[in-house]
């Protein structure tokens, strides 16, 4: 069954609940048993093997959980005779033996179950009378892997999410990327490794910040084992949406993770995994989410931790976060001298431009161009994401550049590669094509500047390209006659006075001579001015659009004129026929 029609199977459960629940809870009876089912077709084949285990390791006095695991096959197990088939045969006592039967599970899945406050509904479902008839439903579905992979489940839980936030007015994009997308960013963050990653037995780490259900470990994943079946991918995450947290860790329970690295809570304020580094990296936060709940803690490690906590460059403004993801991850590198790391992060446009020389943002983009940590930035077409329709940018930062990137930016302008999908999906109504992303890593691969049809679409840049100096300019104060007022003591004695009112500043890019650049630039214009060198700053940005701007010269008035004149005789003559 295809995922659409499986997700669309399971949400027809809904019809039940109408009337008992809001259509914005649906999604918690859903979700926790298409979990539930998910795990119980898992384990059904073992399930007699387990029980007969159980018996025989009690029998002789021992723990049977490590016996039962080892024959369940799974890092997980139930030690009920209870199933869903079997609960159906007692009515009456459906809810104990629901409860029962879910106490029943390794700690690791009651802890999934905790997560979605299962206890809480099936509470609520059995004094509605509707337990018996829900769980009956679900029992019905076959999520056996040999009917349903794991790469089609992960789709069908991001299917049920979305509907999910839409009945409840959130936007569903916090909850996942695009799966053509995060196929982009591994090919992007692997592309260099092609090598090395073919060997066999290769065991590489990969981490998520804000792991959703876990689409990003689950592809990378994917992506890795169809080149090299022999290598293993180590996957960490941590995620705040506790619906989210319980469904990324079950999927990562059943692939045979160790879901101790899938932590809940907020990245930024509790990092879980604060020791841990990585080899690769991907995320997708959310796009300018405001930081004011968690300010405290941030500023408080930013002031006593500095460069030895995660956020010494700077802070940026409380109305956007996604440069303290960035500084996040950046701390979160495996050193070069072990193998350093790559990553991927999911950014909007204001991480390229916004704050001047000196603030949060521009000081972090400073520490990222000079400690050239930068590869490249690839700009997305609009219309990408399900919640957003803005312009969407993935950065791609590493501590291991080979000799050619060193020093260097690659800009890659991908907002002409894409698709119309057959259907919208909120906000998303372009997609990626497998031949798009094709192209894309082709482009970032060769490390060339590239045009398509008369338009650049790949440059490469120095990283001191995008730095300035802020200078300020001075004018003198004039009295009444027009005669420059110079300062009458102290330090300012004999000096020209500067005019607040004519102060104005300049931004020289870092490769000219401020001097230069001054005496060509300001004083043919204001032959009076001078610079304050005590107030200059270094500052950095990356203005994308402009590196890509193509002039298109305006028609020629000739041409306007014969296309009106035309159009004109053709209106007559439409007019005579009448």
């Amino acid at each position: 069954m295809a995922d659409t029609n499986l997700s669309a199977f399971i949400w027809s459960v809904a019809d039940l609940l109408r009337g008992d629940y809001k259509q914005s809870d649906y999604g918690k009876v859903i979700l926790p048993f298409t979990v539930l089912r998910r795990l119980d077709c898992v384990l059904e084949t073992t399930k007699a093997a387990v029980l007969e285990e159980k018996a025989l390791r009690e029998g002789q006095g021992l723990d049977p959980e490590p016996f039962m695991l080892r024959k369940a096959g799974q890092l997980f197990c139930n030690s009920s005779a209870l199933d869903m088939q079997r609960l159906m045969g007692d009515a009456d006592n459906i809810g104990e033996n629901l409860r029962s039967y879910v106490q029943a599970f390794s700690p690791a899945v009651r802890d999934i179950f905790e997560s979605f406050e299962f206890h809480l509904q099936v509470d609520r479902l059995e004094k509605a009378n509707l337990l018996y008839l829900i769980t009956e439903k679900f029992s019905q579905i076959d999520l056996h892997p040999e009917t349903v992979s794991n790469a089609e489940m992960g789709l069908v839980f991001e299917e049920l999410i979305r509907k999910f936030a839409e009945l409840s007015n959130e936007t569903a994009g916090e909850h996942f990327t695009p799966r053509e997308v995060i196929r982009l960013m591994v090919n992007l963050i692997f592309i260099e490794d092609d090598e090395a990653l073919t060997q066999p037995g290769i065991v590489r780490s990969l981490y998520d910040p804000a792991s959703g259900t876990g689409g990003m470990l689950s592809v990378a994943e994917e992506h890795l084992v169809s080149h090299n079946s022999s290598a293993r991918l180590v996957l960490s995450g941590q995620e705040l949406n506790p619906e989210s947290y319980a469904i990324c860790k079950a999927d990562m329970l059943i692939k045979g993770q160790d879901i101790n690295s899938i932590c809940f809570g907020n990245t930024l304020s509790d990092d879980q995994l604060a020791e841990e580094k990585y080899d690769y990296m991907l995320s997708n936060p959310p796009f300018g989410v405001e930081w004011k709940k968690i300010k405290k803690e941030i500023e408080a490690e930013h002031k006593a931790m500095g460069f030895a906590g995660r956020f010494g460059p700077g802070l940026p403004r409380v109305s956007d976060g996604s440069l303290l993801f960035l500084l996040h991850l950046i701390s979160k590198m495996r050193p070069a001298q072990d193998g350093g790391c790559r990553f991927g992060i999911v950014l909007n446009g204001s991480p390229l431009f916004t704050g001047g020389a000196g603030s949060g943002e521009s000081e972090i983009r400073r520490y990222v161009l000079e400690n050239d940590l930068l590869e490249g930035i690839i700009a997305l077409p609009t219309d990408m994401f399900y919640n957003t329709g803005i312009n969407t940018y993935i950065w791609i930062l590493s501590n291991k550049k080979p000799e050619e990137r060193k020093g260097k930016v690659q800009l890659i302008d991908a907002s002409d590669f894409w698709q119309k999908m057959r259907k919208s999906l909120g906000s998303k109504r372009k997609e990626l094509s497998a031949e798009h992303i094709d192209q894309i890593t082709k482009l970032f691969g060769s490390f060339e500047e590239a045009e398509h049809d008369g338009k650049p679409i790949s440059k490469i840049f120095r990283n001191a390209d995008f730095g300035y100096q802020t200078i300020t300019v001075e004018r003198p104060v004039r009295d009444e006659e027009g005669n420059v007022v110079v300062g009458q003591r102290g330090k300012a004695k004999g000096k020209p006075q500067a005019d607040s009112n004519l102060r104005d500043t300049e931004n020289v890019p870092l490769s000219e001579e401020v001097e230069d650049y001054f005496a060509r630039e300001v004083l043919p214009h204001v032959p009076d001015a001078w610079i304050d060198h005590t107030k200059a700053k270094t500052g950095y940005e990356i203005p994308f659009n402009r590196h890509f701007y193509v002039f298109t010269p305006p028609r020629q008035l000739e041409e306007i004129d014969t296309e009106l004149k035309n159009v004109s005789s053709q209106i007559l003559e439409m007019i005579r026929g009448l």
